[in-house]
């Protein structure tokens, strides 16, 4: 479990005790590519190589799906309080996103932090599939990816995202201090498991920005389902993407935003 503990000092109404709390780990993670640095990103350690792939695949740095590069970790002191991995890419290998992307810290809380160009996009590539979905099915999904939530369940410092496959059978399951973190390291262990293309549904368990709208576009999920609520952003991007969002995903109820017509049973709050 990616959790330490720390003593405090608990204050009530009419008391105060001591307490010993676990809380989230949170460390650097600086990105090289080629031995060129690329980013900073801040993140919870586990899982660090599915993080890895998933977010070079989101940036459009690494285009090529199947591709695994390699990938070599340095932990720069005994605390490893920063952690350096060296990302070996063909130069002829690299997608736009590489170029068009600046280094700098990505912090757990900010995603991409202005790093992708929104005018890069290829929206020729707009989800056009015409699966559908069980409104009634996604209450269960999360459910599914609750029981995966174990650093969560320690701190309550974590976020989680999970893919399934249409009929909810689940691919992949993480948890990050970063919502984006999560998402990423679940894309990235699709594509390192080959499993990219089964994946048709994922949710998360915060809320719902225009970066993670991205992520799975890139990722060409259709299908995107959240706890809480979504960004304007996230909502126009959803539409003009051809990606069916979901947010408010609790109590046996969920709002679409966008491409409800992926949905079977109608009854469900939609605009």
């Amino acid at each position: 479990m990616a959790v330490r503990h720390y003593n405090g000092k608990k204050y009530l109404a009419n008391s105060e005790e001591l307490t010993s709390d676990a809380l989230t780990v949170e460390e650097a993670l600086q990105i090289q590519i080629n031995g060129v640095p690329f980013t900073v990103t801040m993140r919870t350690p586990g899982e660090d190589e599915c993080l890895v792939r998933g977010l070079l695949h989101s940036e459009d740095i690494i285009t090529n799906k199947p591709n695994l590069p390699t990938v070599v970790f340095n932990k720069e002191d005994s605390e490893t309080v920063i952690t350096t991995v060296n990302v070996a890419i063909p130069e002829k290998q690299l997608g736009k996103g590489y170029l068009n992307s600046r280094s700098l810290l990505s912090v757990s809380s900010c995603g991409i932090c202005g790093k992708t160009d929104l005018d890069t996009l290829d929206k020729s590539k707009k989800i056009e599939e015409e699966m559908l979905i069980e409104s009634i099915l996604l209450q269960g999904l999360f459910e599914k990816m609750n029981t995966f939530q174990f650093d969560f369940n320690e701190s309550g410092g974590t976020h989680a995202a999970a893919a399934f496959s249409i009929d909810g059978t689940l691919l992949a399951a993480m948890e990050d201090i970063g919502r984006h973190n999560a998402v990423d390291k679940v894309v990235g262990k699709l594509i390192m498991t080959r499993r990219l293309k089964e994946a048709k549904i994922v949710t998360v368990s915060g809320r719902i920005s225009y970066e993670i709208i991205i992520k799975c576009f890139r990722a060409q999920i259709p299908i995107l389902a959240a706890v809480s609520a979504p960004s304007s952003l996230a909502v126009d991007y959803a539409k003009e993407l051809g990606i069916t969002l979901f947010a408010f995903c609790r109590d046996d109820r969920a709002t679409c935003y966008s491409h409800a017509h992926r949905i079977k049973n109608h009854k469900i709050h939609q605009y």
